[in-house]
């Protein structure tokens, strides 16, 4: 039977690492891209064909896709889309090449390099696309306006994909994880510093709380491990008839739930209530 062909974004750390270790164990030929040299070595030695994919270039896109496509002799099962980060910061202190910064990862490269590797599922007639998005995705937390509208964006954009795709054997699905153990957090500090002016903020009070927080080792509560979103990802790529969204975690089954059931006045104070007291 033929290997089956993987290429997964972001792999350097957290749920992108875990599914290419996983995905590799269970026999997939798993094609583990991330942008920093170091990582790249770190996981050609672990293994792993590994190279370089910057989603803010759109040459690193398109020299990644055809490095696998040349290696594979044209065929790629599925794309997972794990690459991105968050960027926390009140809507009002997100500045427009923040927001552009935020959209050119998680949305517009995400988006460019599906449109690649499209193409080549269509011929070989079968394929997987599947989302890495977000809790933030189903609900808005204050504070989270950059990766609140990125990730309903990629939502948006699998949602309309999978209309368009129907009929074709490839399949879109979302995966829509909550707290997940990972350098996440780490990374979305450091953007916070880089992009975000506390001291002249009106919510400076609010960005110490965040401060503390990012900078402690104490988990959110529910957080898994990334072993949780590989469980799901399995699924989507094995299942004859793979779902549209799996939600993982119990804020992310919770909130789905809340948003179809309750008014939106009433969801809004708890959101607020979660977002506000700088524990999340």
């Amino acid at each position: 039977m033929e290997q089956k062909s993987v290429l997964i974004t972001g792999c350097s750390s957290g749920i992108g690492n875990c599914l290419a270790r996983g995905l590799k164990q269970r026999g997939y030929r798993v094609f583990a891209t991330a942008r920093q040299a170091a990582d790249i070595e770190s996981l050609t030695q672990a293994g792993f064909e590994s190279l370089p994919l910057d989603l803010d270039s759109s040459s690193s896109i398109r020299a990644a896709v055809e490095t696998v496509l040349t290696r594979t002799q044209g065929r790629l099962y599925a794309l997972i889309n794990n690459g991105a980060y968050g960027q926390p910061g009140a809507v009002e202190d997100l500045s427009r090449a923040t927001l552009r910064a935020q959209f050119e990862t998680s949305v517009f490269g995400t988006q460019e390099l599906t449109n690649l590797v499209i193409p080549t599922m269509r011929a070989q007639g079968e394929g997987r696309i599947i989302q890495i998005s977000s809790i933030l995705g189903i609900v808005c937390f204050a504070y989270r306006g950059a990766y609140n509208a990125a990730k309903f964006a990629l939502e948006a954009l699998s949602d309309t994909m999978r209309l368009e795709l129907r009929g074709t054997n490839i399949h879109v699905s979302i995966i829509e994880p909550g707290p997940i153990t990972s350098r996440f957090r780490a990374n979305a500090y450091a953007a916070f510093k880089r992009h975000i002016d506390r001291e002249h903020s009106v919510f400076r009070e609010y960005y110490a709380r965040v401060e503390k927080r990012l900078e402690g080792p104490k988990p959110l509560p529910f957080t898994l491990p990334p072993e949780a979103v590989l469980g799901k990802v399995i699924r989507a790529l094995e299942a004859r008839r793979p779902r549209v969204r799996y939600a993982v975690t119990f804020p992310t089954h919770l909130f789905a739930v809340l948003r179809r059931v309750l008014p939106v006045r009433v969801l809004d104070q708890i959101l607020a209530a979660v977002s506000n007291n700088g524990q999340r």
